[in-house]
């Protein structure tokens, strides 16, 4: 178990980069929710999109590994500290239930990542209850509605704008970033920064991906999930995770939308970080690691990221875990959920430990 100085180390390091807080918050699946908002502008340029296919980033890790092995050596020392932060594929059993399987996800398009590895496709088929964060996502014309029905989640509606919420020095950062993506200002000036910045913090890769229609691994584990018959189930609604954001005091949304923006050359190097230590099961590393690689000059604000921290991933971590108990309790299920969600003394897998489960990662 890992101390609670640790723990405070990592909030006062995370609250200077918010804008790598919402790039590494990849268990929300609001990067599909930005299309779906945005599909007007970011619509079906297949020529744009073959342009921007490939993704050019480079690991962190290789960039810390060859100018500043300490420092990396520090990053997974963290990352060690830190309990269950090993390993995507669990196994959940309890004397009596068959037993269950817990998966970590990523909410992106990398083929890579959207082939399930073969211990976690055995487990898939043998399931015989899929679950998934929320099955909201698999309508697209159901998302759209989720959207409209709360606009005050995404939208001001208030009558005020984007520009009224921001200095002039922001308003012409983020003017200059949202015209170089070929996006009005005006057109957008009515959404919540946090959806500009969800947008902003996807590399160009990304969003081309998901413009041509491609699925990330959820979506094909409930795909599949139907297609073989077995019983589909979510977590959490659409306007659950949306509300979650929106709770959020705005001073860090803008915070976190403008700071997007100035690193948004490291964006690419971050998504490639983020897939490399996914693909090995390094969840624990992952914000460790983008820290310990980023600029230091941020201003300090540790009530940021600890707000942040309990709102999108504390809470949302007991409500899933609380949500899921009935459906360990029927045994034989596969819970499929963005994989920083795991980690950690209020990860899902301590709480399914705590809630009297044995569960061991299957490496």
């Amino acid at each position: 178990m890992h101390s609670q100085p640790v723990l405070s180390r990592m909030r006062t390091t995370c609250a200077q980069f918010p804008n790598l807080v919402f790039a590494v918050a990849v268990s929300l699946p609001f990067a599909l929710l930005i299309l779906l908002a945005l599909g007007l502008i970011w619509g079906t340029d297949s020529a744009r999109a073959d342009e921007t296919a490939t993704c050019n980033g480079t690991s962190l890790v290789e960039q810390l590994a060859a100018s500043d092995p300490e420092k990396l050596a520090a990053a997974r020392a963290t990352a060690s500290a830190i309990p269950n932060g090993s390993g995507l594929l669990w196994k959940v059993e309890k004397p009596g239930v068959a037993p269950s399987w817990l998966f970590g996800t990523m909410h992106v398009t990398d083929p890579r990542v959207t082939a399930l590895p073969s211990a976690a496709q055995s487990a898939f088929d043998t399931a015989g209850t899929v679950v998934i964060e929320t099955i909201e996502i698999l309508d697209p014309v159901k998302a759209q509605a989720a959207l409209l029905t709360k606009p005050e989640l995404t939208m001001f509606t208030d009558g005020t704008t984007l520009n009224e919420h921001l200095s002039a020095d922001e308003s012409r950062i983020v003017e200059a970033e949202l015209a170089r993506r070929g996006i009005p200002l005006a057109l957008v000036s009515r959404m919540k920064p946090w959806m500009i910045a969800g947008l902003v913090a996807l590399p160009a890769c990304e969003m081309a991906r998901k413009a041509e229609g491609v699925d990330f691994l959820d979506i094909k584990i409930a795909d599949a999930a139907k297609d073989q018959g077995k019983q589909l189930l979510g977590l959490e609604s659409i306007g659950e995770q949306m509300a979650a954001m929106a709770d959020l005091p705005m001073e860090f949304h803008i915070r976190g939308l403008v700071e997007t923006i100035k690193l948004a050359d490291l964006m690419p190097d971050i998504m490639a970080t983020m897939v490399d230590l996914y693909l090995q099961g390094e969840i624990a590393q992952i914000m460790p690691v983008v820290l310990a690689a980023g600029p230091a000059e941020m201003q300090e604000d540790a009530s940021g990221y600890a707000a942040f921290e309990e709102r999108i991933v504390t809470m949302r971590n007991h409500v899933m875990a609380g949500r899921a108990a009935p459906i360990l309790n029927a045994g034989n299920a596969f819970i499929a959920v963005g994989a920083l969600h795991l980690p950690g003394e209020q990860g899902i897998v301590a709480l399914i430990q705590n809630a009297g489960y044995t569960v061991s990662a299957v490496r």
